[in-house]
């Protein structure tokens, strides 16, 4: 399909640099494509009377880490450079895949001392060697630390690395480390926030478990990929980078028994819909899983087990704005989006929210 399909007229005043307080207090567009009333105004507190019971929520666990790093490249007598990196995803206990900043500057071989730029007490006690050099900025860096001394390592010395739409507007700070962070997080490795669970609370939690609403959780370490523009003219021509995920054998189980009694899964955010779809066969079937996946979601796909989607506001010619298109119609969306930039709903990682029911 065409790219330019997907694009739409965003203000920049429509996209929030800080999220709703208290966090359940954001606005929900109710997306129901095969409706009488297709959209409806509501807010996130209202999620479970949209539910029933036995219908099943599925979650990403994931937890956001320091990511971005800053360092200086030395290369034998030349003058060292200030480069920026962005982690995005580990391929093994001392290796990251990350996109650099200028990548022009960096050449295998390279070395790098992080804990520049604001962190310079820490300065020599992270070093990497650049062991490999891909397309789109990307590099495959290894570090002199491995396991658990590394993870410390990166805390430390590393800063949240927001979305380009808010870090453009202003810098991070230390009250990002709490809100970019959903308030289930425990498994450590994303480099953006599954942003639908920002919205979450105990006091919705506790609505939900008086509606008789199942809470389940799967993992996929959402990678620096989902900032990426897209480039090409057509989606065939795309390639999305991929994520790891994981999802443990008794949740499948769970997530089957679900739809085997008639409940709906209703996946919170594209990253775990992305990967319940991963891990679902042909015939519906969710199956346990475990590895990378790169499902690029676009219209004509048939979802396999997904019935009902939570998900923020995303940005025009984004794959995130394509998959949602996939899930309620193009036509549905591109009116959905319209009435939310018309009404004042904030858009993105720190905005309101949408629930989406699937189109038949």
């Amino acid at each position: 399909m065409r790219v330019e399909l997907f694009d739409f007229d965003l203000p920049e005043t429509s996209i929030a640099l800080r999220p709703a307080s208290p966090r359940d207090s954001a606005r929900m567009l109710v997306v129901r494509p095969d409706g009488a009333d297709v959209l409806a105004d509501r807010g996130v507190l209202d999620l479970p009377s949209f539910l029933r019971e036995g219908d099943a929520l599925v979650f990403n666990d994931t937890k956001v880490i320091p990511a971005q790093l800053e360092g200086i490249r030395r290369r034998g007598e030349e003058i060292a450079t200030q480069v920026s990196l962005t982690l995005h995803m580990r391929v093994a206990p001392d290796r990251w895949k990350a996109f650099a900043r200028p990548a022009r500057r960096l050449k295998v071989g390279d070395r790098i001392a992080f804990g520049h730029g604001g962190s310079s007490c820490f300065l020599g006690t992270l070093d990497a060697t650049v062991e490999e050099k891909g397309d789109a900025g990307e590099v495959t860096l290894r570090f002199d630390l491995s396991g658990p001394s590394l993870d410390e390592a990166i805390m430390a010395v590393g800063h949240i690395p927001l979305p380009p739409y808010i870090a453009s507007k202003r810098a991070e700070d230390a009250q990002d480390r709490a809100d970019y962070q959903t308030m289930y997080a425990r498994e450590e490795g994303a480099v953006a926030a599954p942003t639908a669970g920002l919205h979450f609370t105990d006091r919705l939690f506790a609505k939900l478990d008086e509606a008789g609403i199942e809470r389940h959780f799967v993992t996929l370490h959402v990678g620096a990929g989902t900032f990426l523009p897209v480039k090409a003219d057509d989606t065939d021509d795309h390639v999305m980078h991929q994520e790891i995920g994981h999802v443990d054998a008794r949740t499948a189980e769970r997530l089957n028994a679900v739809k085997a009694r008639g409940g709906r899964i209703v996946c919170v955010g594209t990253t775990s819909l992305r990967l319940i779809e991963s891990a679902t066969s042909e015939d519906g079937t969710v199956k346990s899983w475990s590895g990378p996946t790169g499902i690029f979601i676009t219209p004509g796909y048939r979802f396999r087990a997904v019935d009902m989607l939570m998900t923020n506001f995303h940005l025009p010619k984004s794959t995130l704005f394509m998959l949602v298109s996939a899930f309620s119609g193009l036509d549905t969306m591109r009116a959905a989006y319209a009435h939310a930039i018309e009404t004042g709903y904030r858009f993105y990682s720190y905005g309101d929210a949408s629930l989406l029911f699937r189109k038949d």
